[in-house]
């Protein structure tokens, strides 16, 4: 049984331990809050990024951080056994790896909206944004992924039968190289698709892309898969290997400009210069005129058939949204303008009474 004397320790020690811990949680609370309150006013003077980017992205992870070394100098002072003191030190040095791996995860992030700060892609010509922003994207994901692997690398290499097993593993790097490459195959290619993609950029973020039939702007390029959505709100992910191995349409690669085509099938009778003035009207309407940038207002001619010939509209928007609305005031406005005033310009079928009559005549005679 143990004595008097060494209970009166023990519980001497552990009172001078809570007594520690205490004191490293007001001091980590209160030096934390004053030390992201300095570290925020100069990380603004040097970024020029708002207090809000700033406390969203590095409040918590700065503060587990100072938390974390708090509790490393406080383990300085405090009483432990041999077999404790081992397993405290441990836990610590790994939590102490993850909050500086989750820092400097959030650095990047931070880094990367304050970059998306000036380069904004809601004007009207943002090739140059949506260019930069890409390749910020994909390198914001590429160092995360390259962060999380060195951090997870060091904690399981303070492991000794790790350090074993990696020295093993090297010893036998022929035929261990061979299988995890083959394993990772798929992988690989996919990043170094993405590699390719981020810097030759056959697509970039916002881009107006058609894949498989479906029409949608690029949200998001990860390094696996992009995500495209839809006009109708749904999303369709794509492998990123995709838009290198097969042909797909991309409407704003080098501007964002675009024509917007309008088709109408209608009577040889109906004039087109008439058709022609009546554009003119439509786009000087206040609805069609914020949409139309001035630069291509055309109707041609563009076949003719047995029974009908074909005008094409073609008219110009800044962006592919605009481009789309247009085409729909345009076509909608021309059919009441045809119906209204030109009704017997309308698509209809011929036919000749000489020949019908003959049909006819044959058909009651047999």
């Amino acid at each position: 049984m143990l004595d008097i004397t060494t209970l009166f320790s023990n519980f001497k020690h552990d009172v001078y331990n809570l007594l520690i811990l205490f004191g490293t949680v007001v001091g980590v609370f209160l030096g934390s809050y004053l030390l992201f309150k300095l570290v925020s006013v100069l990380v603004k003077r040097i970024s020029g990024s708002s207090y809000a980017l700033i406390h969203k992205r590095l409040s918590v992870p700065f503060r587990l951080l100072i938390t974390v070394i708090g509790l490393i100098v406080a383990q300085q002072f405090m009483y432990f056994h041999n077999i404790s003191n081992y397993y405290v030190s441990k836990i610590t040095y790994l939590l102490l790896i993850a909050a500086l791996a989750g820092l400097l995860i959030k650095i990047t992030e931070f880094v990367r909206d304050a970059l998306y700060e000036r380069f904004d892609i809601q004007t009207a010509n943002n090739l140059n944004e949506r260019k930069i922003r890409t390749q910020i994207d994909f390198l914001q994901k590429i160092g995360t992924v390259f962060i999380v692997l060195i951090a997870l690398a060091v904690m399981l290499m303070s492991f000794a039968r790790v350090r074993e097993l990696g020295t093993s593993l090297i010893a036998s790097a022929g035929i261990a190289s061979v299988i995890i490459g083959f394993a990772a195959q798929k992988s690989i290619a996919n990043l170094l698709a993405g590699l390719q993609i981020a810097f030759t950029q056959p697509i970039r973020l916002d881009d107006v892309v058609i894949v498989e039939g479906e029409w949608g702007r690029v949200e998001e390029i990860t390094l696996t898969y992009v995500v495209l959505r839809i006009w109708d709100a749904r999303r369709l992910i794509v492998p990123i290997s995709y838009f290198l191995e097969k042909p797909f349409q991309n409407w704003t690669r080098t501007s964002s400009d675009l024509l917007g085509t309008v088709f109408l099938s209608v009577d040889y009778t109906l004039p087109v210069d008439a058709v022609r003035l009546e554009l003119a009207k439509i786009l000087a309407q206040e609805d069609a005129r914020v949409l139309w940038d001035g630069r291509t207002a055309v109707v041609q001619v563009t076949d003719a058939t047995e029974t009908t010939m074909q005008l094409r509209i073609l008219v110009s928007a800044a962006t592919s949204g605009n481009a789309f609305d247009l085409r729909c005031i345009v076509r909608e406005r021309m059919i009441a303008f045809i119906t209204q005033h030109y009704p017997d310009a309308l698509p209809k079928r011929r036919v000749d009474e000489s020949t019908a009559n003959q049909a006819a005549l044959k058909s009651s005679l047999v």
